[in-house]
């Protein structure tokens, strides 16, 4: 492209252009390497004289395609350029049906002109397609646009239905991202329902991509419009817009499809999976509890594995769906409901090794330890199975031995297979041993030193003591006092560390699951007690000469912890197994 055709076209500079077709009447049929023209340029930086100027000159500058099959009105609409798209509008609105060279009819829908299920072709450049298949009217509702997209409707009503290349229409997208004013004037069309016929496109109906946006006012206006047989249409995993709901756990849609058409909760997708299942996969904890108050009995559904909202939320490790399952599904049948192996939710708990949610189930007087599996395992035997094979960790010890004590409790009629000896399954973890005794050695160490410091601290106060009656001489100030509560903080903190720690041996298991956790927290406490500490000493012995050094260390002590934590994380308030 000409340098100074570009430069005029960036400025929107008229009068340039005026002199440089006066000069070189051709000059506008010169492109860019992308194969843009001026006109493009002026319509994606919203320049609607120098787009208007350009049309008086050629006006087949307005189907005039880049290399993505692009037209002007494409680039105009993505950016949002109203002037702009709406001038190029009035004119692809009077655009002749059979234009010499240029009739959109003419050409394919991969080429760029509209797609094969759109009304209208006769339209041209109104809405071309480009190389994927979308309209101006595409490309205004995929970013947003909408008052571009409702002037394209204005001029072509029906164009809200035309399919792209990835089977998605202008209501599809338009939906998703939440255009209400845009889907409504689209719908409100007489042949709206046509868009519900599902197709191989795994988006499913505009419907469900309203449901995907998490657009409640979008998904009200769809069903208001949608006959209720259309309502429980499918995507090409059979998953119909509750299900999608359920994933994104928005409760309000769910209540929302709900209350339009019940059923919705007792369909299954391809993977024979119901809405209530597809909840616990993702963990949805919100959608859960609205499907179980509006149909309590889903729960007894299960997929083709022979699985209910129990299994699956334990294979997919979502501890808190769990729990909202054991609150809410009351039924003890379902709670111990049995796979097609003969495994209740207990059995997956203790094989794939999810502690928290078998703790979580054994809590339960509902859940019964004394099931067999149809290879005659129980939970407990499973943990052993797989010990046989595999190196334990503390976890699954701990898990063992508490899956032992409530079969002893529950299970003394029952014939169970026979149940390893600690030492056996102890042996299993002998790789773990040296790092717990580092661990060990570790926190027993620094409670100590801080147990020693701190204890040191008190016959040092600071400022010193009075020579006469032998109290503390700033014993009086405030700063004093916190220094005195802190310091007595810090070292009770790390005596209980000190005597936990010594005990570590009794039982390991225990140690490591419960002990060493409070000794971490306590040592956390200790050391954030020794911090403040150190300030209010440096502020009661230096503050009285010179403040700004005991501001400074003030301002150093207090942005320490915050500095573990910008390091660490959240793991900082974790013990490092």
């Amino acid at each position: 492209m000409d340098p100074t055709l570009h430069k005029a076209a960036v400025q929107g500079s008229v009068a340039s252009l005026t002199k440089l077709v006066a000069d070189d009447p051709g000059i506008l049929g010169s492109k860019t390497p992308q194969q843009n023209t001026a006109l493009h340029i002026a319509a994606e930086l919203g320049h609607a004289g120098f787009a208007e100027a350009a049309l008086g000159v050629d006006d087949k500058l307005l189907v005039s395609k880049n290399a993505d099959g692009d037209t002007p009105l494409h680039l105009a609409a993505r950016a949002g350029k109203l002037d702009v798209a709406d001038l190029l509008i009035g004119r692809a609105s009077a655009w002749p049906a059979e234009h010499p060279r240029y009739s959109p009819a003419a050409q394919n829908g991969k080429t760029g002109e509209p797609s094969r299920s759109s009304p209208g072709t006769a339209q041209g450049p109104l809405f071309m397609a480009n190389n994927v298949g979308d309209t101006p009217l595409h490309e205004a509702v995929k970013h947003g646009r909408s008052a571009v997209a409702l002037k394209l409707l204005e001029a072509e009503p029906g164009r809200g239905h035309a399919l792209n290349v990835k089977q998605q229409s202008p209501l599809h997208i338009a939906a998703r991202e939440g255009l209400a004013d845009v889907v409504a004037k689209i719908v409100s069309q007489p042949w709206v329902h046509e868009k519900f016929v599902p197709s191989d496109s795994v988006s499913g109906t505009a419907l469900h991509q309203a449901v995907l946006g998490g657009h409640a006012r979008v998904v009200e206006i769809l069903l208001d419009t949608t006959p209720a047989d259309q309502i429980g249409l499918t995507d090409s995993g059979e998953n119909n817009a509750l299900h999608y709901a359920a994933q994104k756990n928005n409760a309000r849609v769910v209540k929302l499809l709900l209350n339009r058409k019940m059923d919705l909760a007792y369909k299954r997708n391809r993977e024979l999976q119901s809405p209530l299942h597809v909840a616990a996969y993702y963990g949805s904890t919100e959608a859960m509890v609205e499907l179980l108050k509006q149909c309590p009995d889903v729960a007894e559904m299960v997929d083709s594995n022979g699985r209910n909202a129990f299994h699956v939320a334990i294979t997919s490790g979502k501890v808190d769906a769990l729990k909202r399952l054991l609150k809410h599904v009351r039924p003890e049948e379902i709670v111990n409901r049995v796979d097609r192996a003969g495994n209740t939710p207990l059995h997956l708990a203790a094989s794939l090794s999810r502690i928290q949610s078998a703790l979580l189930l054994l809590k339960d007087r509902r859940v019964n330890p004394c099931v067999l599996n149809r290879d005659g395992q129980s939970a407990r035997s499973l943990i052993e199975k797989r010990a046989a094979t595999e190196e334990m960790d503390t976890y699954e010890m701990y898990l063992w031995k508490t899956l032992k004590k409530h079969e002893a409790s529950r299970c003394k009629k029952e014939q169970l297979p026979p149940i390893a000896t600690y030492q056996s399954l102890r042996s299993r973890r002998a790789g773990h041993d040296e790092y717990y005794e580092l661990s060990v050695g570790t926190y027993t160490l620094v409670a100590t030193l801080i147990a020693t410091v701190s204890f040191a601290a008190t016959f040092t106060m600071p400022g010193g003591y009075s020579q006469t009656d032998g109290t503390a001489l700033h014993g009086h100030k405030g700063a004093f006092k916190i220094f005195v509560i802190s310091n007595t903080v810090a070292m009770c903190s790390s005596i209980v560390v000190v005597f936990c720690f010594i005990w570590a041996w009794r039982d390991p298991v225990k140690f490591k699951l419960d002990q060493l956790m409070w000794g971490h927290r306590l040592t956390i406490l200790a050391c954030l007690a020794m911090v403040v500490s150190l300030m209010t000493a440096v502020y009661i012995t230096v503050a009285p000469t010179a403040m700004w050094p005991a501001y400074v260390v003030i301002a150093i002590g207090v942005s320490t912890p915050a500095v573990v934590f910008l390091i660490l994380g959240k793991e900082a308030l974790y013990v490092p197994l």
